[in-house]
């Protein structure tokens, strides 16, 4: 049985702090201060609340930029993931509703030109004889690529969200919530919400011009907003809080896009209910896969298409193609899990690096993902790009900036790294195959340079025990209503002493149980995913998420375990 990891549990701040949020259960109040909130004005999510659009530098540049082009040909340049998918298929929508009469997208294929607006896509896009190319959720790092526009008479538009480097391309305008100097008040932006602010920019100007209703167009897609950005895994800042919720809102209300209702239908999610991890955990994954293994057009033909028949037949090739990369990631990761576990966890270096001659270019991000979570510290997996070159897609850990730390490999030794980009928590990479040990050690050497005091511990973070009376239907209900939970806003996890009831293994690999809190209360039902294994007796510890469970249409509190601990000989 693997050791137990920490359980670190949140400080509780003082009552004056609590007492800012006026009439809030108390529970709540502690969990929102705990997470950064100030006070219950940061509760509202009304669109009201938005950060100005008038705040994000270049936005009236850039909506009169496109709107000089309404009557001539646009192309839209996207990206192969889900934040790329939602950024293109908001911008065709919303232009198109806005009365431009030729506007198309194209996404390069992974596999053929890699990311970003390349020069090779630039040409691609230049025999449709486009007036405007707009890229969205990538570009900023696209130098050569711009020049090659810039060379072939075609200006540039780029909205993106990623990291620049000291250099910028020579676009037309760039939009970008992380330039130098920005004083915008949302950095955590995902490529999709750029879009979604110009957008609502051009909506404005146009409104302005006397075309009405203008201004209310974008709003209409805030469910595409609110997947992209929870797929995207961008800090849920009180900006991204409201976009994110104003889109389940919709989704909610019946009035998301045929695509989305498709996909969470053939996830067997139920639109009426969804929450942001449905949206992270079950529609994205589906667009993602077609961007890992085909083609992401599918994806973003999925959201495009106003034909419930038609985004239903989509959907189930999106959930054919992802069951395809779940076979070929599982069969990876025993591949990584088995390397990593050879090593020895004394052996294990400060940044895991894990490759395999056979791996999947298109998967590897799931595997650094899915080892970061085994070994508790920065991992970067590679996969074969071409004879010569690894592509590699890296997975960081709180405490850890990942892109910061690619940067300084590439400053200390030039010409290591062939291109990177990326965030705080994932970043990907491209090296020469000859230069992989030598990477290797540039990573841990930065990582121990940069980053002495990591924390490899894997602790999980918990809101503490809950009380017995607490762990009810009414409260479950209450704690799935006070998201969107995601990344930097994350959704409460409890900690206490349990009395195992009964239990017995579901699926292949899930434990369910019954359990009693060990202070009294009643029984209740959990569920351990891929834990399944030991026999548990008595009393443990778990670590977990108190969530509603639906049933042949009867709702039950139900623990959603991230660990058990045996106390006091609970394990057989």
């Amino acid at each position: 049985m693997k050791a137990a990891r920490p359980i670190i549990c949140r400080t509780t701040p003082p009552q004056s702090v609590l007492e800012r949020f006026g009439d809030i259960d108390p529970l709540h109040a502690r969990l929102f201060a705990t997470r950064g909130v100030q006070t219950s004005a940061e509760l509202d999510y009304s669109l009201a609340q938005l950060a100005p659009l008038s705040a994000l530098e270049n936005i009236d540049a850039a909506a009169s930029l496109v709107l000089s082009k309404r009557e001539q040909r646009i192309v839209v340049v996207g990206d192969f993931d889900v934040d790329g998918a939602t950024s293109t298929a908001l911008m065709l929508r919303c232009l198109r509703a806005f009365g431009f009469r030729d506007v198309e997208y194209l996404v390069p294929n992974r596999f053929e030109y890699g990311y970003g607006l390349t020069p090779e896509i630039v040409k691609v896009a230049a025999q449709r004889s486009p007036q405007l190319l707009i890229t969205v959720d990538n570009g900023v790092s696209s130098i050569d690529g711009v020049a090659t526009a810039n060379a072939l008479g075609i200006p540039v538009l780029v909205t993106d969200h990623h990291l620049p480097g000291e250099e910028l391309p020579a676009a037309a305008v760039i939009v970008n919530p992380n330039l130098k100097g920005s004083r915008f008040p949302s950095r955590n932006l995902a490529g999709v919400g750029v879009a979604f602010y110009l957008l609502a920019r051009l909506g404005r100007m146009l409104e302005d011009q006397g075309e009405k209703g203008a201004a209310k167009v974008p709003a209409r897609y805030l469910d595409l907003v609110a997947l992209g950005t929870v797929a995207d895994v961008v800090p849920l800042d009180h900006n991204n809080r409201i976009l994110v919720q104003q889109g389940l809102m919709r989704m909610r209300a019946g009035r998301a896009v045929p695509g989305i209702e498709a996909l969470l239908k053939h996830s067997g999610r139920t639109l009426q209910r969804c929450v942001s991890s449905d949206l992270g955990f079950a529609a994205g994954p589906r667009i993602n896969a077609a961007g890992r293994l085909e083609d992401i057009s599918i994806g973003i033909e999925c959201l495009l298409t106003d034909s419930a028949e038609t985004a239903s037949e989509y959907a189930r090739v999106l959930d054919q193609i992802n069951s395809e990369r779940r076979d070929i990631e599982a069969t990876m990761r025993e591949q990584a899990f088995r390397y990593v576990d050879q090593l020895g966890e004394q052996r294990w270096p400060d940044c895991v690096c894990v490759y395999n001659e056979s791996w999947h270019q298109g998967v590897v991000g799931l595997i650094a993902a899915r080892v970061r979570e085994r070994c508790h510290r920065p991992v970067i997996a590679f996969a074969r790009e071409n004879t010569d070159t690894l592509k590699g897609s890296g997975r960081s850990i709180p405490g850890v900036h990942i892109r910061d730390l690619l940067e300084a490999i590439s400053a200390t030794k030039p010409g290591l790294i062939d291109k990177f980009g990326g965030h705080a928590m994932a970043a990907g990479l491209t090296i020469a195959a000859s230069e992989l040990e030598t990477f290797k050690t540039a990573a841990a050497n930065q990582m121990r340079r940069l980053y002495p005091d990591a924390d490899f511990s894997g602790a999980i973070v918990s809101d503490g025990a809950l009380p017995d009376t607490a762990i009810s239907l009414s409260f479950a209900r209450s704690l799935r209503d006070a998201g969107p939970w995601g990344s930097a806003f994350p959704e409460p996890m409890w900690s206490g002493e349990f009395t195992v009831v009964e239990q017995r293994t579901v699926g292949e690999n899930h434990l369910k149980l019954r359990v009693r809190p060990s202070a009294g209360g009643a029984i209740v039902d959990a569920i351990a995913f891929n834990q399944a294994g030991p026999a548990y007796r008595g009393v443990v510890q778990l670590a977990y998420r108190l969530d509603v469970n639906e049933f042949r249409g009867v709702e039950n509190p139900q623990l959603v375990v991230e660990q058990i601990a045996p106390l006091h000989g609970a394990a057989a």
